[in-house]
């Protein structure tokens, strides 16, 4: 019992940890691409620690809800780090509690919390990201559930850490064209979700942006909560792509084996990092309304994944 609480909190310490690191090299490689120096590797730290060294300044007209939101959504995120599969092989005390479907409306309460935080700020530029981000929802979240639900109908259980081993063990279930379709999906929502979609305008200063929007009106420890939780959804949305779609294998057992995946990850992620960025200095810029297009391909795609699934079936 005490062994899993130490693998347990060795899992989360390192979704802490590597959160912002994963960021921090993502950037720095998407500036190299693009024949810049860019920021240093260790800036995201540097960021959150300045974040959370400024004063905390409220809207006149915000209420609690304003001033909880960045609270409740960083706590999300953490519960999340419990009960999906992002080092450890196998469950942890928490992951009984919460399954795919479970995680996927997790994600989903995170969105809505910021676009409740969004209008209670009284903000028009706040309300404005607060409007695309529920329109934009709308096609991602359904997809994300579709997506899960798909690859559970695959292992027959909802629960990430089977079907994870089910995965890589078998290399019909990982070769299916069932599993390809849901891969495609939700890859193209991760580029969607995590702001790695490449978009016309998308900057603090044009009229574009849509997360950066939601959390215009937050400083201080606020806007430290608001952009360490962007970097573990970054995270964690990626390591459930490299755990459960792409490269569900070499996850191992045991306290030495849960140290030893730390690094495994982190070389996965490497190669995440070069996925994301090529495809995002590949893709022309796309205006604000074909987002809806490109959500649409991935919900689709993820519908084929269920139909295929389910009459074609699992040699």
């Amino acid at each position: 019992m005490t062994l899993l609480w130490v693998e347990t909190i060795v899992q989360i310490v390192g979704v802490m940890i590597l959160s912002p690191l994963v960021t921090g090299i993502l950037n720095r490689t998407k500036a190299l691409f693009e024949a810049r120096r860019g920021p240093p590797i260790l800036q995201p730290y540097y960021d959150l620690a300045k974040f959370l060294k400024k004063e905390l300044l409220l809207p006149p007209n915000s209420t609690r809800i304003f001033f909880l939101v960045p609270f409740f959504v960083f706590g999300i995120y953490i519960l999340i780090s419990f009960v999906i599969p992002v080092i450890l092989p196998f469950p942890n005390y928490l992951s009984v509690s919460v399954d795919f479907l479970g995680g996927g409306l997790l994600f989903a309460l995170t969105s809505v919390l910021l676009v409740l935080g969004a209008l209670n700020s009284g903000s028009n530029i706040s309300a404005i990201g607060a409007s695309r981000s529920a329109t934009f929802s709308a096609y991602a979240e359904p997809t994300l559930i579709l997506v899960f639900f798909a690859v559970a109908l695959i292992s027959g259980t909802n629960n990430p850490y089977v079907t994870n081993a089910v995965l890589s063990t078998s290399v019909t279930a990982y070769l299916g064209l069932y599993h390809l379709f849901a891969t495609v999906a939700f890859f193209m929502l991760l580029l969607f979700e995590t702001g790695q979609l490449p978009l016309e305008s998308s900057s603090n200063m044009e009229l574009g942006m849509i997360d950066e929007a939601r959390v215009y009106e937050y400083s201080g420890p606020h806007l430290f909560m608001i952009k360490y939780s962007s970097m573990i959804k970054l995270y964690l949305l990626g390591s459930v792509f490299l755990n459960v779609f792409a490269f569900p294998w070499f996850m191992q057992d045991g306290l030495i084996g849960s140290l030893a995946d730390i690094p495994i990850m982190f070389g996965k992620w490497l190669v995440l990092i070069a996925m994301l960025v090529v495809v995002n200095e590949s893709l022309g810029k796309v205006r604000l309304f074909k987002i809806q297009d490109f959500l649409s391909i991935s919900f689709a795609l993820s519908i084929f994944s269920v139909i295929t699934l389910t009459l074609g079936g699992i040699a």
